[in-house]
């Protein structure tokens, strides 16, 4: 592994910072989103109830606390030896409802003193500028990003972010797991739904605004500082037919393409034939304004970023196998792989398998941004967390990531764990469904000291990083 090579880290200020209504943050689309029954049908757009509901807990109120405790949780990380860790931007605490002219200058101070800590122990910050976030506001004002006027407040966010803190972060990734928009479209983009619409014309109406807004954040990153390195953000992971039935081959290369779809787009600079093809046979109608397409070809993405959890499995019949669930991604049951407590099939090789992919395609400098186990862990009559599960995963996908690296040439500039810290869980809500190295004592309803502890994998990755992936 290269020796400058990014180890470290990654959270969402929707899933760590709670603090959702001080020092003058206004209600997020996250904020939405209760644990429990009505969680699914809310992060997938077919909820209506754009006002907080008393009989409801939402986890992202409080998170884990990261408004208050950043400082403890960045000295951590450091101890841990973080190259880079990763976080986002909360769009409401910078613009409480999105139109304002003026930021709030308290969300400002907010990350200005993260983004210093993490300087001062020699931490790269990676700043992911809207992560399942969009102002409530502007939902009911304009519908979020079925409206092209959504841009030009994205790009009001962008212009605060990059002006402030140029010269302290370089990395920019403009929309966390893009592709999400086609499987939970409230969580990822704001849609609600109305009775009747063509669902998928709303999605990938909202879709083309998003991409002209990342290739108009794109320019105006390079314009304000030409240092700045811009990343395209997907969730990945190969499909595999289910079979050598060339009908679940096909399937699968059309799954594929439906996830690359975006990355095409952002980092070759336009659509491709198959995604014309798909609009026709779908009554999909774009409306594209001119210059749309010349702005998207001309300012293409540096870095090809991306979360990878799991491969996925299809067959062109629906009755020929079981069902696994995956990072909300419906796919056939792997018999091959074993999976999560929360049914994730878990596949090392198929990292390795996804890093050549995504890097063949693409031949631009790829960062994995995500990848992690999510699991319940139990506190000793000793206080100790002993996480062998997670060291296992996470060792195995690291040293298929090796292998793609140091025999088959892919150029990958970093890894970042998901999550450094226990977080709140985005597809369920749950505190119990765990990713950290650091344990924090709180449970799925907000309950506890909120005190953070150690794991055993947090040693354990302290001499990873180290080791330069040398022990793993």
């Amino acid at each position: 592994m290269n020796e400058n090579f990014l180890w470290g880290g990654a959270t969402a200020a929707n899933q760590a910072e709670g603090g959702y209504n001080l020092d003058g943050r206004g209600l997020s689309s996250i904020d939405l989103c209760p644990i429990g029954e009505k969680r699914s049908a809310m992060i997938r757009g077919l909820s209506n109830q754009l006002t907080l509901d008393e009989t409801q807990y939402y986890p992202s109120h409080k998170g884990i606390d990261f408004y208050t405790h950043y400082k403890e949780d960045i000295a951590l990380f450091a101890e841990m030896g973080f190259k880079a860790y990763r976080f986002s931007i909360s769009w409401t605490r910078i613009f409480p409802t999105g139109v304002e002219e003026t930021p709030n200058e308290k969300g400002i101070e907010f990350y200005s003193n993260v983004i210093d800590e993490c300087l001062k122990y020699g931490i790269e910050p990676i700043v992911t500028i809207s992560h399942f976030d969009v102002p409530v506001a502007l939902i009911e004002k304009i519908g979020s990003w079925r409206s092209r006027e959504m841009i030009g407040y994205y790009l009001n966010l962008c212009r605060v972010l990059f002006e402030r803190f140029k010269g302290r972060v370089t990395y920019w990734l403009p929309f966390n797991e893009i592709n999400m928009i086609l499987h939970a479209p409230f969580m990822a983009a704001g849609l609600v739904f109305e009775e009747g619409e063509n669902q998928e014309q709303v999605k990938y109406q909202a879709t083309h605004h998003e991409l002209v807004a990342s290739a108009m954040a794109t320019k105006m990153a390079k314009e304000i500082d030409p240092n700045n390195q811009i990343g395209c953000m997907f969730a990945a992971g190969s499909t595999y037919p289910y079979t050598c039935n060339p009908d679940d081959v096909w399937q699968a290369l059309q799954v594929d393409r439906e996830n690359y779809f975006f990355v095409d787009i952002q980092a070759r600079g336009y659509y491709p034939n198959y995604a014309w093809k798909f609009f026709e046979a779908n009554n999909i109608e774009l409306t594209i304004e001119d210059g749309d397409l010349a702005l998207i070809k001309e300012n293409t993405v540096d870095i090809i970023a991306f979360s990878y959890y799991n491969s996925r499995c299809v067959s062109a019949d629906p009755n020929a196998a079981s069902q696994a669930e995956g990072n909300l991604f419906a796919s056939a049951k792997n018999p091959y792989l074993e999976a999560s407590a929360w049914g994730w099939p878990i596949d090392p090789k198929g990292l390795r398998i996804t890093l050549n992919e995504v890097y063949d395609r693409y031949q631009k400098p790829l960062f994995l941004v995500e990848n992690g186990l999510g699991a319940v862990d139990e506190v000793t009559e000793k206080g100790e967390i002993i996480d062998d599960y997670r060291i296992d995963y996470l060792s195995k996908h690291m040293a298929e990531m090796v292998k793609a690296v140091d025999l088959d040439g892919v150029d990958l500039i970093g890894y970042l764990t998901w999550g450094a810290i226990d977080i709140v869980s985005a597809s369920s809500g749950e505190m119990s469904k765990r990713y950290g190295f650091i344990y924090v004592d709180g449970d799925n309803e907000g309950n506890g000291t909120y005190k953070r502890s150690k794991k055993k994998s947090f040693d354990w990755y302290k001499e990873v990083i180290a080791s330069n992936g040398k022990n793993l």
